[in-house]
């Protein structure tokens, strides 16, 4: 089938997304099955507008320049598309004579393809749908991990290298230090941080994920313990942390377009916040707290090699499923060993991943819930 390829990026930005767009761009200009390819300006919310780039027109020297280039340089947008969107999307698509739709993003992002490819098929417009993963939180279903996470777990964990050093040395001033990740449903990046700690002493000591509820007084016993030891703490948190009776700990109700609760300063609440606020209650130590939320998502200066090249190959792939015939799929990643570290590519219903999200296997934390497992170092090491 010939025709036409479009490419949009959804949701937040990565520090690699756009590694990811490069290697669609490129894998679609020598295609013999695509004639033309555009970008989405703003996402599918301003492709209902009719704002597309002609990427087919772009020198060389810029589409190279996207795989050093930080957040999302098409423009993004969190738009929930609608049943009665749809019409028009079919429409536009029709006008520009688009037959291979690559989007870039999360869960909502192959919802949303899941959706469009579906429709076209229903009214009998031909479509491949592709689905390019993104995502910092790495909670996408069917991949080994995403791209996007390595880089942000790298940021987040040299920020709390830095932030420890400095609790450290104001132990007798500060006693605790908390530091809140993304992360709604899964706490990858939380535990990512525990890549920071090269000695007993250093941060961070505890480590709380949304896989576990959480128990305040569990934690103020966890926090005492700490401080007796070492005599200080650090905290690092997942921004999803809920009690067993699923409250959100941060109190947060606030929720987007998607049913998701917002978090954080979008939320008008943080964990971060709740945490600080009990060991103050109990204790009476005076403490600081650090809420990074977006500045990692696009931290191109601390960006994974490993991230960068994987991001960009998921592009290729994209293209090369889309020449073999696959539509309504994501690429994915498979993980074949650790030493080497070595991956291969391969592909997910877009459908299976649309309505799952990828908690951290229960293997990856120790037997208290308050820390990594040796597993998981292992799993972050090669990213």
């Amino acid at each position: 089938m010939k025709g036409n390829a479009l490419i949009g990026q959804s949701g937040g930005p990565t520090s690699v997304i756009n590694s990811s767009l490069a290697g669609v761009i490129e894998t679609a200009l020598t295609s013999s099955f695509i004639e033309n390819i555009y970008g989405m300006k703003f996402g599918i919310e301003g492709f209902m507008q009719g704002w597309l780039y002609d990427l087919g027109m772009q020198p060389r020297k810029i589409i190279e320049g996207l795989r050093h280039t930080p957040s999302s340089a098409l423009g993004s947008s969190r738009h929930k598309v609608q049943e009665k969107d749809l019409p028009l999307i079919l429409e536009v698509l029709k006008k520009y004579k688009i037959r291979y739709f690559f989007l870039i993003g999360g869960n909502d992002t192959m919802d949303t393809i899941h959706r469009v490819e579906t429709y076209c098929r229903n009214e009998k417009y031909e479509l491949t749908g592709i689905g390019i993963p993104k995502t910092v939180d790495n909670d996408l279903f069917g991949t080994d991990h995403t791209p996007g996470f390595a880089s942000a777990a790298r940021s987040n964990i040299l920020n709390v290298m830095q932030a420890g050093i400095l609790a450290r040395d104001m132990q007798k001033v500060d006693k605790f230090a908390i530091y809140q990740t993304i992360g709604r449903d899964a706490g990858w990046l939380a535990a990512s941080t525990a890549m920071a700690r090269k000695n007993e002493e250093d941060a961070p000591h505890l480590i709380y994920a949304p896989e576990f509820h959480f128990d305040r007084n569990k934690f103020l016993v966890e926090v005492e313990n700490c401080i007796k030891t070492y005599g200080w703490v650090s905290v690092v948190c997942g921004e999803g942390l809920k009690y067993s009776d699923a409250t959100p700990v941060s109190s947060a109700t606030k929720k987007d377009k998607f049913n998701n609760i917002e978090f954080g300063a979008m939320g008008g609440s943080s964990v971060a916040i709740s945490l600080h606020q009990m060991i103050t209650d109990e204790f009476g130590y005076r403490g600081e707290f650090q809420i990074t939320e977006s500045l990692i998502m696009s931290d191109f200066v601390r960006s994974s090699t490993v991230d960068l090249e994987e991001a960009y190959r998921c592009g290729v792939e994209a293209v090369k499923l889309a020449e073999k015939g696959e539509t309504g799929v994501m690429v994915s990643i498979k993980r074949i060993s650790n030493k080497p570290y070595t991956i291969e590519f391969g592909k997910v219903n877009l459908k299976e991943v649309a309505v799952s999200a990828k908690p951290m296997p229960e293997e990856f934390f120790n037997a208290e819930g308050n820390y990594v497992s040796s597993l998981f170092i292992d799993y972050m090491k090669p990213l």
